[in-house]
């Protein structure tokens, strides 16, 4: 059964948007600063699986470990330590000399985001409802599409790409301090709409969830969603630049318009998901990924038909997934599915963009684009193998 829809506080959910906007900032920047930094450091194009795999590794273990560092510090104070420890991160790419302490920021960034991820997206998933979740991850989507307009215009004025993440650094800051700020408010019950309490207890434990073929499942589809998200938003930049030959400008505005293409989605699709209904919402769109996936993957397309379709397709599988958990593993595990979740998708976004680096560092750029392709493709299997378990009348 669904949790009822919850009558959020309104100071809680505004900070939720904010939250989600500027945790989206640094997460779409790496693909347009990339070229720049990779000639600061002298690395390869493999380099880039570098740093989203030792960000992912601490990802993963946060996310893990997210639902006893709720126990152990309160959802707010939680908030407020791991956003504090992101902008240590990202102040650390504005600082460090060297390709070493770079990644020991990526590692900061990384666990802090993982706890962020999983406390905020639990708490929607069981206070908030998907028209919410919805709107939660389009806000995301905002600070992803803002994220690498920022980094263009800072490259194409001669500024550099420390500045870029010293700006997101800033806005990461502040966002820690309102979390501190608030933090006992985040731990407060909110009421619903509904007999039943907001906050199912939680009776089962993190093996009785992973005893469930559903909860894994759900795990794997997540690896592959996050996975054809991230290797599409942070190598199309480099594809179109170095593999097509499109100037800066103009492929870091494609890139925008990828991200932006999931934020419009994630809009409508929080006005029509109530409407159509989660499921129905899911298997369109899985199937709609691959379309865009493969117009992206033939280089004779136009680069926006391919990656505007792809993110607009994508748009609601993460928040879809996520607020349907509770039904589809029951409400005595989802809190331990969602921090399982979560560290899947983080496995998603450390295992195939960097297979994608290694493909084009031994075969070409050229090869990048299929290999979205072959992921689109499974996340589509995937879900449908999922839905005909779960969504069976």
């Amino acid at each position: 059964m669904r949790p009822p829809e919850s009558a959020p506080r309104p100071a809680l959910l505004t900070l939720a948007y904010l939250a989600f906007i500027s945790l989206g900032l640094p997460d779409a920047v790496l693909g347009v600063a990339w070229p720049s930094l990779r000639s600061t450091f002298g690395l390869s194009q493999a380099g880039m699986g570098a740093i989203l795999s030792t960000a992912a590794v601490a990802y993963f273990v946060s996310g893990l470990l997210a639902g006893r560092l709720m126990r152990a510090l309160r959802l707010g104070l939680l908030l407020a330590l791991s956003t504090g420890l992101v902008a240590l991160g990202l102040a650390g790419y504005v600082s460090v000399p060297v390709f070493a302490l770079f990644l020991v920021a990526a590692c900061c960034i990384g666990f802090g985001s993982g706890a962020i991820d999983s406390a905020l997206n639990n708490y929607a998933a069981q206070n908030f409802g998907p028209k919410h979740m919805n709107w939660l991850h389009a806000a995301y989507s905002v600070g992803a599409a803002l994220g690498p307009v920022l980094m263009t215009a800072l490259l194409t004025r001669g500024v550099g790409w420390r500045s870029g993440y010293a700006v997101i650094g800033a806005v990461l800051g502040a966002l820690a301090l309102a979390f501190f700020v608030m933090r006992r408010q985040w731990d407060a019950p909110v009421p619903t709409t509904g007999e039943v309490p907001a906050e199912a207890p939680v009776t089962g434990s993190a093996f009785d969830a992973l005893r469930r073929a559903r909860v894994w499942l759900q795990i794997v589809t997540f690896f592959f969603y996050t996975g054809v998200e991230v290797t599409a938003g942070q190598w199309s930049f480099t594809v179109l630049t170095e593999g097509r030959g499109l100037d800066t400008a103009e492929a870091g505005t494609w890139v925008s318009f990828y991200w932006g293409s999931l934020l419009v989605g994630r809009v409508l699709s929080g006005f029509i998901v109530e409407h159509l209904g989660s499921v129905r919402m899911l298997r369109g769109s899985t199937a709609l990924a691959v379309v865009g996936a493969l117009l992206f993957a033939i280089p004779s397309v136009p680069p926006a038909l391919g990656l505007v379709l792809l993110g607009f397709a994508l748009a609601p599988i993460f928040p879809g997934l996520m607020s349907e958990t509770p039904r589809r593993v029951g409400t005595d595990v989802s809190a331990h599915a969602v921090g399982f979740q979560v560290s899947a998708a983080t496995a998603g976004v450390a295992v195939l963009p960097s297979l994608a680096g290694i493909i084009a560092e031994r075969w070409g750029l050229a090869y990048v684009a299929p290999h979205i392709l072959a992921c689109a493709v499974m996340l589509a299997l995937l879900h449908g193998v999922l839905s005909a378990s779960a969504d069976r009348a």
